[in-house]
């Protein structure tokens, strides 16, 4: 195997290839290609046939450059051939996004969303939507001295009934199953022209395991 630099004119499209490129993508190939160079090369075998990078050479050509950089690969069989191209393929669509590590980038990038494959204004959303989870995240947990007063008085009539053997009451702290931490329940159905309930929502106590409508 080697690098070097070929003319477009000398590289060969292959008589079949597995993916098809459309316009939308060749597109964001030369965003791609304007913005960062030529970053991965062409892979061709010993007779310029492309295996690998259909899609960029058909951009290049789109903006009329003459070269580019190329990985001759030499010494496979046709069949070996043939598997390189699926394989190059079907690897890189198995891989999945990490949203967490993506949030982080938006984060850092703040504004500066021109990104070649992505859209902007989806982008922007995306980052919006973080920034208003991160808020949540801060004020959850956070409960008035009445709310963990209530949290206690629960947690004490839960221990003497059980230290007793009594069966025990009703609770509305202890007794709502809770599947989330933070939830919202929906009042029950109002008369029509009624004015809707406000959606409530609760917390689980960290302590007794109880539920808090807040």
């Amino acid at each position: 195997m080697k690098n070097v630099k070929m003319k477009l004119s000398s590289l060969k499209p292959p008589e079949r290839n597995v993916r098809m490129h459309t316009d939308k993508q060749l597109k964001e190939f030369e965003r791609s290609i304007t913005m960062f160079g030529q970053i991965r090369p062409i892979v061709t075998d010993e007779n310029g046939v492309i295996l690998a990078g259909n899609g960029l050479y058909e951009a290049l050509k789109r903006m009329n450059r003459t070269e580019a950089d190329v990985l001759k690969v030499t010494g496979l069989s046709e069949n070996q051939k043939k598997k390189l191209m699926l394989a190059d393929n079907k690897i890189f669509g198995l891989g999945v996004d990490d949203l967490s590590a993506l949030d982080a980038f938006l984060a850092d990038l703040k504004d500066d969303l021109d990104i070649p494959g992505f859209d902007e204004d989806l982008l922007r959303s995306m980052a919006a939507e973080a920034s208003a989870v991160t808020e949540q995240l801060r004020e959850y947990g956070t409960l008035d001295p009445g709310e963990i007063e209530n949290i206690r008085a629960a947690g004490e009539r839960k221990e003497n009934y059980m230290a007793n053997g009594l069966p025990r009451e009703p609770d509305s702290y202890t007794d709502a199953p809770v599947e989330n931490p933070v939830e919202s329940v929906e009042s029950n159905a109002a008369p029509e022209n009624a004015e809707p309930e406000p959606v409530r929502r609760s917390v689980v106590c960290p302590h007794c395991g109880g539920t808090v409508w807040l």
